[in-house]
Order: structure tokens, then sequence, then C-alpha cells
């Protein structure tokens, strides 16, 4: 007898069905085929155990399972569930009452029969919705993350014998059902950290601010304690609240690296990523011998935190110089080729020398002459480039640090980011795929970001004297732009979002970008070499 069940594969952040064909003629004997991983090959002896736990027989006959496609790769356990359910279907130990065809079934099996969760589930949901499915059978603890899908009955199990008896119309299963806008809107904006918790620190705060509003990557430049991991963690708190369509693509990824917890839902904010210094460059960008996202993709649509900035190897930051320009990170191998996205905001931070107190306004660097210069030519001009914002900070002084005086909120500060990036929405609603300022390309920054002359002289007399390269100008000019867009969006300006959009850049918004600029090679670390040591 031939028997159907159908189940998912995952190929980057999507999935594509498989077919789990399962037929048992005259014969004593095993064999899967269909291009299957080491996991899936390994099923036949959880298959068998969790089938004889349950109460049910290994059939006396010559059971061949073959997954098609038979040119896509399979990968993991979670075939585990729909290849016992065709054996025993195919062997007539139940009679379907409830049509398998119907559903798309995902699951790991223990030895005695228990459904273990599986990773990816959310992307399979979607997949079987569109194809038409009636429902899905996952383990219980996928069970909420599928259900985030509408118009698809999602069953959560918790045991083969369960699903066994539901497709023999003995034991029925109540579908899993989640009010995703309203669970969304009930769980958004929730953050354990404030910005009201940083002592002073006027400037920098800008600088975030200014970042934020306009999707701009910042390296935060500093000596140790000044608070860059502290303003950095704080980020997420003042970004513009995620969409339903980008809650959902970000849970996808994450669904997909198995990150997501038992029982999670939609993502409701923002990712933060912070990987440690000594981090590959397969885990920053993706890949693998079983692909999965990497950290500037779980970072998509969010921020990633690079601390100690200089110290990563030279191999994983130049990795960086294509996603930060194209938002996406193609990983092209002999046997697959993946997009994974990438719509991340960089936020670097360092010590300005290897002592770390270059420029401190108390203590005296420690560092030879030149060593400033080697530390930041650890970064690769190119990389440094696409960094938006340059920003020193400072320790802060004692008496701001015991101030009892409040700082303001992040919800003050995120409520300016959104009002600037609607002022965006309206500049680039005809434009496919660019949704802030620092998505403008050169043709974009020729129609929104035209300098007057006096804005333009300012440009001319920094750009010369500090010898910066053409994609510093298009930086210094994305930036201003979303100062104006600040400036124009505050309440007081008595412009509308759509007159705010067409508002011009001002000398005086040039001149803030500029000052965001520190570390320009020309300017920084010259008066290190005249320092006494």
């Amino acid at each position: 007898m031939l028997v159907k069940t159908h189940g998912a594969a995952l190929q980057g952040i999507d999935a594509i069905i498989v077919t789990i064909e399962v037929a048992a003629r005259q014969g004593v004997a095993f064999s899967l085929v269909g291009m299957a991983d080491t996991a899936v090959k390994e099923s036949h002896q959880r298959v068998l155990s969790a089938i004889t736990h349950t109460g049910f027989s290994w059939p006396r006959r010559n059971v061949v399972v073959n997954l098609s496609p038979a040119d896509v790769r399979k990968e993991g356990a979670a075939y585990d569930l729909p290849i016992a359910l065709g054996i025993l279907a195919a062997s007539e130990q139940i009679q379907c009452a409830v049509p398998m065809a119907e559903y798309m079934v995902m699951g790991e099996l223990s030895l005695d029969g228990t459904v273990l969760p599986v990773g990816g589930v959310l992307p399979m949901a979607i997949k079987a919705r569109q194809l038409g499915f009636k429902g899905m059978i996952v383990p219980e603890a996928n069970a909420t993350e599928a259900a985030v899908v509408n118009n698809l009955d999602v069953y959560g199990v918790s045991s083969l014998g369960q699903v066994a008896s539901f497709f023999a119309g003995a034991a029925g299963l109540t579908p899993t059902v989640v009010d995703t806008r309203a669970e969304f809107a009930a769980a958004s904006g929730r953050f354990d950290v404030d910005f009201s918790e940083v002592k002073g620190q006027e400037g920098v705060k800008r600088a975030i601010e200014v970042a934020c509003a306009g999707g701009h990557n910042i390296l935060l430049v500093g000596p140790p304690g000044a608070g860059k991991s502290m303003i950095a963690k704080r980020i997420p708190t003042i970004l513009p609240p995620l969409s339903l369509a980008e809650a959902l693509e970000t849970t996808k990824i994450h669904s997909v690296a198995g990150k997501l917890k038992g029982g999670s839902r939609l993502m409701t904010t923002r990712p933060y990523r912070a990987p440690h210094h000594t981090i590959s460059p397969v885990a920053l960008v993706g890949g693998g011998s079983n692909p999965q996202p990497g950290e500037i993709s779980l970072a998509n649509n969010g921020v990633l935190f690079m601390d100690e900035f200089p110290e990563f190897p030279r191999s994983v930051l130049e990795v960086l110089r294509q996603p930060l320009e194209d938002r996406c990170i193609s990983i092209s191998r002999a046997r697959y080729s993946i997009d994974y996205p990438a719509g991340f905001m960089l936020v670097a931070s360092m010590n300005p020398c290897p002592c770390g107190y270059y420029n401190h306004p108390t203590k005296q660097c420690q560092c030879l002459p030149g060593a400033v210069a080697r530390y930041l030519g650890r970064i690769s001009g190119p990389l440094l480039d696409r960094i938006d914002l340059h920003m020193e900070i400072l320790p802060v002084p004692f008496d701001e640090l015991a101030s009892r005086r409040p700082s303001e909120t992040s919800d003050a500060i995120r409520a300016r980011v959104v009002a600037a990036r609607n002022v965006q929405a309206i500049r680039f609603r005809d434009v496919p795929g660019v949704h802030c300022n620092a998505q403008m390309n050169s043709r974009l920054l020729g129609l929104h970001a035209a300098l007057g002359p006096e804005a333009m002289a300012v440009m001319r007399d920094t750009m010369t004297r500090l010898d910066m390269s053409a994609r510093a100008y298009d930086r210094i000019l994305k930036v201003a732009r979303t100062i104006a867009d600040l400036e124009y969006s505050a309440p007081g300006s008595g412009l509308t979002p759509g007159q705010a959009a067409a508002a011009p850049i001002l000398a005086v918004h040039i001149r803030e970008a500029l000052s965001y600029r520190a570390l320009d090679r020309s300017a920084w670390g010259q008066a290190q070499a005249k320092m006494p040591v």
C-alpha cells in the first residue's frame, strides 16, 4: 500500500513542500531515499522504537520511504512524525478517517513516542497556508509559534499515539488559536531598560537619536567605563516599534535558527545582538554545512552591537561591507546558494587606543607614539566610511553621575524618532525597498539632499580640509537630511509631514552632521605623537 504525507524543508528563511511517500510491500527490509542527511537516515531507529512503545508493531514488510523532491536536501529529525504516520497507514494499522493529504505534519520523535519540538515551524506554517492545506500538526511546544499564521488550523500534539488517533477519527484535537494583532499590540514596546537611567552624555544621546531617526550606523569611541555598552543596550527602546510585517520576518529568521523559546509567538521588540569579538566569519554572516542565519541576519530589523570593534579579526570585519550596503547577504557554496536578510543598524564601540585613555580628561595615555593610528588602522577605511556617525564619548563627571535630576525617557526620544520616520515614509512612499534616509542611493540623494549655497560652502570647506572620501560625502548628506527631518517634524515647526519631507537642508544641519565624523583619519590621533609618554 502506498501512502503520502506532507512536510516541509527549509531553504534560507523560507520553506518548500516535501512529500513523504511510504510504500509497504512484500518482503522484510527498510530503505529511505530522497537526499536525506544523517539525522534523517537515523530516523529508522527512532521511528521503530516510537511505534512499538505506542502500542503498534513494526510491519513485517519491505518498507520504502521516499522524500520528494529528491534533488532537495532534507536535514534534521523533523521528518520522524510524518514518516511514522506513513508507515502506520501503509501497513494498515490505522484507517484514516481524516485525510492525511489535507495536513502538513512535522515533529521529532523520542524513543517512547513523545513528540519533540523542531525549528523553523513558522515559515513551514506560512507555506502550508500558501499551498491551501487545511491544517498543520506540530509539536505542542511549537503550536503557538505556528498559530501566528491566520486561516490555518494548527494542532499541537505531544505523542505519536495522539496523532494516530486524530487521523483515525478516534480523538479530536483542539486547534491552537492566537489573536496575533491583539497580542502583538499588547506586548509591543515593553523594555527592561530605559534611557532615563543614563546620566549625562547629552551629546551622545543626541547622536544616538539622529542615528535611530535615519537608520544610520554609529561608532562610539571612548575610554572604559564611559557608558558605551549601557547606551547601546538602550537603543532598541527608542527605535520605531516593529510593524506586523517586520515582526513576522524577524520571527521567521529566529525560528529557522532555533532561537525561539518554547511557546513563543511573534517577536514584539526589535532584536539586539551582541556577538563576542572571537566570533568567526561564518557565525557572523551565516552558512555552514547545515545552513543557518548568522548574527547579522538575527539582528535584521534591529541592532547589531559590536563591542571592542578593533578586536574583531580583520576577516570578520571585512565581511560586513557588502551587507551594510545591500542589507542582505548572499551565501554561495558548492551545494547551495542562499539569501538571508541583513537590514540591521550597526552600533560599534571601541577604546580610543590600546590602553584606553587617549583624550581622557583626567588620565594620561600610556601608549607609544603612533599607537592610536595603528589601533584605528585595524578598521579598514572602506568599512569606516560605511559607518555614518563617529561619536566620541567621555566619562560622566561625578556631579552629573550623582545627580537626582531625571533624564529624558526613552518614550520621549522615541516620539521624535517616530515623527522623523513618518516624514521619511512620505518621502519614500513611491520608492520600493527604501524606508529611511540611510537607504538612499545617489539618485535619491540628488533629489532629496540638494544643498543651498551656504550649506555647500560649509561642506566644501570641511571636505577639502579633512580630505574626506566620496562615500563620506554621501554619508554626511544622509545624516544632515535626518537632522533636518528631526527639526522639521518637531511639534513647534508648524510643518506637516508632507511639508517637512520637502524642506531644505541648511548649513546648521551640515555642521552638526560634520561634527559626527570624529574618526576621519586626517583629524584623529594627530596630537598623540606629541604627548609625553
